[in-house]
């Protein structure tokens, strides 16, 4: 029995309201990179579920630059320090460098994919040029009184270098080594973005005053301001054409803009989010153009984090890519196991089609924060809980929220469905059960639910001490019964096998045992490989073997018949496993974790 990744379905780049996000492509127009929680993603653009995960960061990654041959990627983080790595793989770590005491806002790359100059938010300095193999300084970044921004360098020689910064000012310097040659005051607040034309010949830079403004790449003086007044929200964004004739901005009203540099005309505008629709959530904050393509395509940035695809001529965008940015804390998988559904830490809700790989935000009224915990209803349906406090229905023919959300009457601590159309909740203050939307009846508790499983009649409940309670279940009520599981630690998940003869309870320690539910005596208690709480477990249709993820960030393959014999993904989501499922005919397992990416693996040779 063997376990290996096939597929990694990234998250979406991390967004920050208030900041802008870079965005990076490779030479060839190929892939884009960008930063997610504490790993940075090489993402295919034409095949979305196509990607590369670099974990090499300990902190929150804030941004990742190709080097222009391709070859290597420079990423940052907000401790302040610079990783250079192989952009093939996404393996091999050429140096790490402690660059500022803050985050890192940007990074960029000189022509020769020799240098590299890093800013950002220091205490001492905002930033810092050095070389990419040795980490030897070749210049200094001085000029602002604030964070810097953005940062961009001149690929042709004589190299130059600008960045931009919160103190509404623009530094221009030669090199190399680089030192400062002039500083213009060309904004009157905030300047989020700048960079050089493909040719060398102008620089750009755009900020919360909502000015283009254009300079002379070779000696920084300012030359014009273009599309005076046309946005109405803080530019985040700006990218050059390939031809050095064309670039485009994205903003906070919403929309993203593409200009004729020489003739001051917006050639098309791009409005996001639906119709009259002034949500926050649709803020354009990064943009790029991919300058290794022919198709003119554009590619930005929203900020709940959606990629759209633009291309000029068409009005809206030919394809959006969606995800999460969050750590996803919960996995549920549809009856047909052909598709997975997905809750982040801030409520947002996607499907992912098993097939493609493709996923989509669940539309309509989602949860406000966390969602916890999915159950399959049957007939196409998948029911949620979240932190809000509220249960919702999800219908997988319309990708929708359906119905009203039921309001429940504390934080829910589990769901649970029965092939009789009952929804059972846990609850802080006891056990609810539900059908078609209505509440049936409510069973306080003397304890503390902490998980919740159910089969046919029977429901079995963890509390947060020592036990597993035991219920029966039927259109009159739900009453206990006299059996109650004891353990040294509190359960953290329970779960039936398909066929209801047995129960797989994980715990605090790592540690997950099977009982055998007619007698609840244990059938084995060898699964022990977890060194950390133990998140989600999930059966394959035979009921013969069970996978586990848990915050040690594993995933385990375990079998019924041989309870000795187990198949490891080590450090399969960073910071933590929270959810597995098994799809595709059983020979493939989906993960979830706190990476914000869904992953699938393999597993060969079930014994």
């Amino acid at each position: 029995m063997s376990i290996e990744i096939e597929k990694i379905w990234a998250g979406s780049p991390a967004v920050t309201r208030l900041q802008p996000t870079h965005l990076s492509c490779d030479p060839k127009g190929e892939r884009i990179a960008y930063a997610s929680g504490k790993v940075i993603y090489l993402r295919s653009i034409d095949n979305p579920s196509h990607s590369i995960q670099y974990t090499g960061h300990t902190a929150t990654t804030s941004c990742a630059t190709f080097s222009p041959s391709g070859y290597w990627v420079a990423s940052g983080d907000v401790s302040g320090k610079v990783r250079v790595w192989d952009a093939i793989e996404g393996i091999n770590t050429k140096a790490e460098y402690p660059i500022i005491s803050g985050r890192i806002n940007s990074i960029a790359w000189d022509g020769d994919s020799t240098r590299i100059i890093a800013v950002g938010d220091g205490r001492e300095r905002y930033g810092h040029c050095f070389t990419a193999d040795s980490g030897n300084s070749v210049g200094e970044i001085t000029g602002h009184s604030k964070a810097i921004n953005a940062v961009s360098m001149k690929q042709q020689r004589p190299f130059k270098a600008a960045t931009v910064s919160d103190d509404g000012s623009m530094v221009f310097m030669q090199g190399a080594p680089y030192k400062f040659q002039g500083k213009q005051l060309s904004h009157k607040n905030y300047v989020m973005g700048t960079e050089f034309s493909p040719d060398g010949n102008t620089l750009v830079t755009v900020g919360a005053d909502r000015r283009i403004q254009l300079y002379d790449g070779r000696t920084g003086e300012m030359t014009k301001e273009i599309g005076s007044g046309a946005h109405t929200g803080t530019i985040y964004a700006v990218s050059w054409a390939k031809d050095s004739k064309k670039l485009v901005t994205a903003s906070a009203d919403q929309t993203v803009r593409l200009w004729d540099v020489e003739t001051d005309t917006c050639l098309q505008v791009w409005h996001m989010g639906e119709p009259g629709s002034k949500s926050f959530r649709d803020q354009q904050v990064g943009v790029v153009i991919p300058r290794g393509r022919s198709d003119g395509l554009i590619i930005s940035l929203s900020l709940n984090g959606d990629l759209n695809y633009l291309v000029e001529g068409t009005a809206e965008p030919i394809r959006v890519v969606q995800g999460h940015n969050r750590s996803i804390e919960a996995l549920g998988v549809a009856s047909d196991k052909k598709l997975i559904i997905t809750g982040d830490a801030e409520g947002r809700v996607c499907t992912w089609d098993v097939s493609t790989g493709v996923g989509s935000a669940v539309r309509g009224e989602t949860h406000s924060v966390k969602v916890s915990h999915f159950c399959p209803a049957g007939e196409g349906r998948t029911y949620s809980v979240g932190w809000d406090d509220t249960l919702r229905t999800i219908d997988h023919s319309t990708n929708t929220f359906t119905g009203n959300p039921v309001k429940l009457t504390a934080q829910p601590k589990g769901v649970a469905a029965t092939k009789d159309g009952f929804v059972v909740v846990a609850l802080m203050d006891g056990i609810s059960v539900y059908r078609d939307y209505k509440l049936l009846f409510h069973h306080p508790t003397n304890f503390e639910p902490r998980a919740v499983a159910a089969y046919g009649s029977d429901v079995v409940v963890a509390d947060n001490v020592d036990g597993i309670h035991t219920y029966e279940l039927s259109s009159a009520g739900i009453k206990p019964t006299d059996t109650v599981i004891k353990s040294v630690r509190p359960a953290s998940v329970l779960s039936f096998s398909p066929d209801g003869r047995f129960l797989a309870a994980g715990y605090d320690s790592g540690k997950i045992i099977v009982y055998r539910t007619k007698s609840w005596e244990i059938e084995t208690d060898r699964w022990s490989a977890h060194t950390a709480r133990v998140l989600s477990i999930a059966w394959n249709s035979a009921g013969t073997h069970a996978a586990s993820g848990a915050l040690d960030t594993n995933v385990h393959v375990w079998s019924i018949a041989k309870p000795g014999t187990r198949v490891k993904a080590a450090n399969a989501h960073k910071e933590g496993v929270y959810g597995v499922a098994w799809i595709e005919g059983d020979t493939k397992i989906a993960t979830t974790g706190g990476d914000a990416a869904v992953k699938v693996w393999a597993v060969k040779g079930l014994q």
